[in-house]
């Protein structure tokens, strides 16, 4: 076993510089791959997520110079535990471009009175919306057709630029914004009342008939005509200004293109 290694080490005298520069960035993967929409989703199974980043990790290598990086690392522990910091980073500002869509549609589904209509979600083990998640899945089906995978590895390679592999101080104000945070968490609650603004105006109307109707007719069950109303209107709506939800949120995704 021992002549077998001498002989690799011969055949390949950087093996070990490649193997360093590998491990680091399979380590940044794992932490963007843990909240990058897409990618943190408990559909796709650990081990395709393993493979994917193992794939991306062979293929990027080449990319950067492993002999600087077995120089410079001072602290092997250390560089790992950057590098899963700085890709959670990336992944987590990511995410908060999607959690916009999510946001709306719980305000739809809790507006409607929808919220007990869960089901179980066999990849998560945990009870979910049913209308909350087919408006993420379909914002996530936008993303994806607008190209958002380009942006995710489009803005994981520029944080090899900004954060290289073998860095030690972490520049925060070149890799996690404030202006843009600031822009993006603000958005997340913007976004969610522009997607549920038609359904909550709807169902703000037919409380405000429902309740002239009570004081004009007491004898009248509003409340339970509020539980029959309401999941019929707020569908109907949906219906009838998804066409108009898909292009807002399309350009939701747009505006952020530039900034990934």
């Amino acid at each position: 076993m021992d002549g077998i290694l001498t002989d690799i080490i011969k055949l390949f005298p950087h093996i070990n510089s490649y193997f360093m520069a590998g491990f680091l960035i399979f380590t940044r993967l794992l932490g963007f791959f843990r909240f990058a929409p897409i990618f943190c989703r408990k559909e796709l199974p650990s081990l395709v997520k393993l493979a994917i980043a193992i794939l991306i990790t062979v293929m990027i290598i080449p990319l950067f110079d492993p002999k600087m990086v077995l120089e410079k690392v001072d602290s092997f522990a250390l560089s790992i535990l950057l590098n899963l910091v700085v890709g959670a980073i990336i992944g987590y500002m990511a995410r908060l471009i999607v959690i916009a869509v999510d946001c709306g549609a719980e305000m739809i589904n809790m507006q409607m009175g929808l919220s007990s209509a869960t089901t179980l979600d066999p990849s998560s083990s945990s009870q979910v919306s049913i209308l909350s998640n087919i408006i993420s899945l379909m914002g996530l089906i936008i993303f994806i057709q607008l190209g958002g995978i380009y942006w995710l590895f489009k803005a994981l390679m520029k944080s090899f630029e900004v954060f290289p592999l073998y860095a030690i101080n972490v520049p925060l104000v070149k890799l996690a914004r404030m202006d843009l945070l600031i822009k993006l968490s603000s958005n997340t609650l913007y976004m969610g009342l522009q997607i549920a603004a038609p359904i909550l105006l709807a169902t703000l109307c037919q409380d405000i008939i429902l309740g002239v109707i009570s004081r004009t007719a007491p004898q009248v069950n509003v409340f339970q005509l509020s539980f029959l109303f309401k999941p019929v209107l707020g569908a109907a709506i949906m219906v009838w200004i998804l066409p108009l939800l898909m292009n807002v949120i399309e350009q939701y995704f747009l505006n952020f293109a530039n900034l990934m």
